[in-house]
């Protein structure tokens, strides 16, 4: 055998044949142009390596990259652990090596999160973000979010509601540092040295921030917000030869830290595969705590998928929504009737019992009455004899006479009431003429003004506008001064105020009516007005209830109006309204 053979065999033992493609799938963290940049010296190293060879770079997101790997457009990818792992349990890569960071004395942990907020801002820790608007590169990056996420946790942070809104802005890196810088957000998640990289190439101020939770390990060159994790990884699917595999790995290895691929690719070398424990845990505990899905959010997910029996659904539940409230109407219709006749059943029964009772009281008042009847009579003969009789006298005795005179006038006026009495359960119609009122005040007032002294209580009138002379019934109008005169005094005895005790009886006269107002300063009604002016409705333990029933009568009878109410000022306000000339 020729001695140029043993070469040639060798070659084509450990290398490729010649014309193969190769394609690189690189994580696009900066854009698809810079990406291209960076790794393209990397892919002339690779094929100087490996001759006839042609490496090309497929830039992309995570997502596309994730397509590539699955449609086998790519043989390799170079992207960060936490990807990796991802990957690794869907597809069968084999790891080759991992990064040594151009940075940080070439250390291989450079993968971690910078929270940045505005220098300006309020924000001093994470608990200040709550609720609070943040972006983010990706969920699926590693440094742009995770590693965030995994330090919340620790910090017993619920990260899927801690925020308002995570806005999720993708690959370039640059737009996460200009919406801070810009207040569109207050906070953003970058990967490490995204900050100082930004600064370096003169795009931003590093004065107009500040990272929160910053740390700033021995021998880094940037501040970072997380733990450090493994820095990329390169890794090559199960499509490529072991020979091929052996080859990169070996030039990875190899390619020293000033050559132009290493210096473009702003990496120090490439080592052998480290641990990536400390990402296998970081993931643990994000799947250890998986976000819980409420019933509303699974009832979302159902309606997407079943859009139309949603709409159908909720045809069917308006419609029955709308029956319910009809029959609901109809129903309280019906029960609001029912309840109105059920009420007036009762006030029937009522009326029913009270005419029942003044019937009753109508054949007591009457017998009452016949019986009252002749001893006022007899009262009267006798004090109007024993006038004649002190007249007939050549000296009478004047005191004598003026008492015989009072007794008889009290005697005519409780006759007067009795007739009056038997009247009114006669249903007999009152006798009207010309009646002074300030009279009937006079008389009314010193007939109780003895118990208002006894008790300390003072009477007062007061008498506003031209006096006339009304059509009127005296007795009746009489019997609604004391009436209400006696209520106020009886309210007064049982409830004394603080201020001294005290009932005003008004009389207001106006070209075409009069009225009568009689107030005091007790501690005013204790009944609704409807209730207190039903008959045999009393507040008094030894009252009838008749009082105000009779007052209202006399008002109705005089073509006037009579009401009561409390006063402005407190305590009671009885008023009775009578037209200066009856129709």
């Amino acid at each position: 055998m020729p001695k140029y053979l043993l070469p040639l065999l060798l070659s084509l033992m450990i290398h490729p044949a010649f014309g193969a493609e190769l394609t690189v799938g690189v994580l696009a963290n900066w854009g698809y142009q810079a990406a291209q940049e960076r790794w393209q010296p990397l892919a002339r190293y690779l094929e100087a390596h490996l001759p006839g060879t042609e490496f090309s770079i497929y830039p992309g997101t995570f997502e596309q990259l994730n397509q590539a790997l699955e449609e086998g457009k790519i043989q390799f990818i170079v992207t960060n652990p936490g990807q990796y792992l991802y990957l690794s349990n869907q597809y069968p890569l084999s790891w080759l090596a991992t990064m040594r960071s151009r940075q940080h004395q070439g250390t291989t942990y450079a993968i971690g999160s910078a929270i940045l907020v505005r220098a300006d801002s309020p924000y001093r820790t994470l608990y200040d973000l709550k609720n609070r608007t943040v972006a983010a590169s990706g969920p699926h990056a590693l440094g742009g979010y995770q590693a965030t996420v995994g330090l919340m946790r620790k910090l017993g942070m619920q990260p899927d509601s801690y925020f308002q809104q995570v806005n999720f802005l993708g690959f370039p890196l640059d737009p996460l540092v200009y919406q801070v810088r810009d207040r569109q957000v207050d906070a953003a998640i970058t990967p490490f040295c995204t900050l100082e990289e930004m600064v370096k190439r003169g795009l931003v101020n590093p004065e107009d921030f500040r990272v929160l939770n910053p740390s700033h390990p021995p021998g880094y060159d940037c501040e970072v917000s997380t733990a450090l994790y493994p820095n990329w990884s390169f890794a090559a699917s199960e499509t490529v030869d072991t020979r091929t595999t052996k080859v990169i790995t070996q030039a990875l290895l190899d390619i020293p830290p000033d050559h132009p691929a290493a210096i473009a690719g702003q990496f120090w070398g490439w080592t052998s595969p480290i641990s990536q424990l400390k990402v296998i845990q970081l993931f643990s505990e994000l799947q250890g705590k998986p976000e819980r899905v409420t019933y509303w959010q699974h009832f979302q997910n159902w309606l997407k998928e079943n859009r139309h029996w949603g709409l159908l659904a909720l045809v069917i539940f308006l419609a029955a929504t709308f029956y319910h409230f009809w029959l609901e109407y109809k129903f309280r219709q019906k029960s609001d009737t029912l309840v109105k006749t059920e009420r007036a059943l009762k006030q029937k029964a009522l009326q029913m019992e009270r005419l029942q009772s003044a019937a009753i009281i109508g054949e007591i008042g009457a017998g009452l009455a016949h019986e009252v009847n002749q001893p006022i009579a007899a009262i009267t003969n006798y004090s109007e004899g024993g006038m004649i009789r002190l007249r007939s006298q050549t000296q009478p005795d004047t005191e004598l006479l003026a008492l015989l005179d009072k007794i008889h006038q009290q005697s005519s006026r409780a006759g007067a009431i009795v007739h009056r009495i038997r009247g009114l359960l006669k249903r007999r119609e009152a006798v009207f003429g010309k009646t002074n009122l300030l009279t009937l005040v006079d008389e009314s007032l010193a007939l109780l003004r003895p118990e208002s002294e006894r008790h300390h209580i003072a009477l007062r009138s007061r008498v506003t506008g031209e006096p006339y002379v009304v059509e009127a019934d005296a007795v009746g109008m009489q019997q609604v001064m004391v009436n209400l005169l006696k209520n106020s005094l009886d309210a007064l005895k049982a409830h004394p105020p603080q201020a001294d005790p005290m009932v005003w009886i008004t009389l207001h006269f106006e070209p075409d009516q009069v009225t009568l107002t009689v107030t005091d300063n007790g501690p005013g009604l204790s009944l609704p007005v409807e209730q207190l002016m039903a008959t045999f409705t009393t507040t008094k333990p030894d009252g009838l209830g008749l009082g105000l029933a009779i007052c209202a009568d006399i008002a109705t009878a005089h073509e006037g109006t009579f009401q009561i109410d409390n006063g402005p000022q407190g305590g009671c306000q009885a008023t009775l309204t009578l037209p200066h000339q009856r129709r």
